[in-house]
């Protein structure tokens, strides 16, 4: 039941596996005395972590939004560019041929996300959910039809919206606070969402997202956004600090 970080262990030394024993709830040991086995992975050096988003309709039609570039910071999912820079078309075909097995075995209904890490130009499939996903938030302004408008059509028996992209798009989540709106709202094309909840460490409170028609645009967007999130935890440095060239 791990996520976003939570409910998992770094076990580098035998004293962290300890740790880990001390720490785990009474019913995860219980459980796992049942026959129910964790899962142990191993850390693997990847150059970065791309999703993608995918949507099965009642009738097998299929449909798959570009791969997005995710950045995170404490487990939690911080930025995402759609599509992602720099991105060999050969590996959003290896994505997207991911996605249609899983529909296929599993007859699937609805929109599925499935993260990879690219290492070598090759995809490792590293987590799937069966739902909508956050890395797919941008196409409610990025893309043609949204992954929730896809959704509905998959589960009610609608033909599929087009899944292109508009331009390029970067999505920041807000973790734990939330900027001053009017501020976020002076950039062009610039979109706010929040989620009505109470404010809490950790907890994702809603989700910015900047749509413009080229990288080198969405680049100059992003670093017109406000002090708020020139911070490490928002990735914008790694972003920002690249070559033109590789931003497209």
């Amino acid at each position: 039941m791990g996520y976003d970080g939570k409910g998992q262990w770094h076990l580098r030394t035998t004293e962290d596996v300890a740790r880990a024993k001390s720490e785990l709830p009474e019913h995860a040991l219980a459980a796992s005395g049942s026959g129910i086995p964790y899962i142990l992975e191993k850390f693997v050096p990847f150059a970065r972590e791309l999703s993608v988003i995918a949507v099965r309709a009642r009738t097998g039609e299929t449909a798959v939004y570009p791969l997005v570039e995710n950045h995170h910071r404490g487990g939690i999912l911080r930025l995402s560019l759609a599509p992602a820079p720099h991105l060999d078309p050969a590996v959003q075909r290896s994505a997207e041929q991911a996605a249609r097995a899983v529909f296929d075995a599993l007859q699937y209904v609805g929109v599925l996300a499935i993260e990879f890490f690219e290492q070598n130009g090759k995809l490792l499939a590293n987590e799937m959910a069966p739902r909508v996903h956050n890395s797919g938030h941008w196409t409610i302004e990025g893309a043609l039809t949204s992954q929730f408008e896809n959704h509905l059509r998959a589960v009610v028996g609608l033909p599929l919206g087009s899944t292109l992209a508009i331009g390029c798009s970067a999505m920041l989540n807000l973790i734990g606070e939330t900027p001053d709106a009017s501020e976020v709202l002076a950039i062009r094309d610039t979109h706010l969402h929040l989620y009505g909840k109470a404010a809490r460490a950790g907890r994702k409170l809603g989700h910015v997202t900047l749509r413009a028609s080229s990288s080198e645009q969405l680049a100059s967007r992003l670093s017109e956004l406000s002090s708020f999130f020139h911070r490490p935890e928002y990735c914008l440095d790694a972003v920002l600090s690249r070559p033109a060239s590789l931003r497209a």
